[in-house]
């Protein structure tokens, strides 16, 4: 009896060591896009997310909407998007946070986090390396996308695949069935 209860509780101690983790590329705290707490990523452990670098001012800029419309399909499910806007590509987002915040609510009626702009370039934002350095791929321009699944594995997706497009729509759909 006393084997099996050593061997219980090291079994318990193992499984919350192993699942309480987040996984590597959502152990980032990021700031909101309008003033508040830091929102630490570890959050959204165990949900889809996708990530996107976003721009107001960009030819993919419609994609907003697709965005809004994937998240509030899914969102009750599991699935969160979290927009980050960043003005690396063709100074496509040139607005402060605020500006970014009225234009996107205004225009899209987006309801997804979105947080502060990159100061620096994506490349080199902690959270942005991460994803990088899991898929082997950079954003090449604005709206590139990652989708994390709920153990943590990311997909890039270019900035060319629309959120409601058949690729994406099955990646969610089959990250959220897992």
């Amino acid at each position: 009896m006393r084997k099996f209860l050593v061997l219980f509780c090291m079994s318990i101690v193992w499984a919350t060591t192993t699942f309480a983790q987040p996984p590597a590329v959502l152990s980032h705290t990021l700031n909101p896009l309008l003033p508040g707490k830091p929102i630490a990523l570890s959050q959204y452990a165990g949900k889809v997310v996708l990530v996107v670098n976003v721009a107001s001012e960009c030819g993919f800029t419609p994609q907003y909407e697709g965005l809004e419309a994937l998240y509030k399909r899914y969102q009750s499910k599991g699935f969160v998007i979290l927009g980050i806007p960043a003005n690396d590509f063709g100074g496509q987002e040139k607005g402060s946070n605020k500006q970014i915040a009225e234009f996107c609510k205004a225009n899209f009626g987006v309801t997804f986090p979105m947080f502060e702009k990159i100061d620096v370039p994506i490349s080199k934002h902690p959270l942005f390396a991460s994803l990088i350095g899991a898929t082997r791929q950079a954003p090449k321009w604005n709206f590139h996308k990652y989708l994390i699944d709920r153990k943590g594995a990311v997909i890039a997706y270019p900035s060319t695949v629309e959120p409601l497009s058949p690729t994406l729509v099955k990646a969610v759909e089959a990250a959220l069935a897992m």
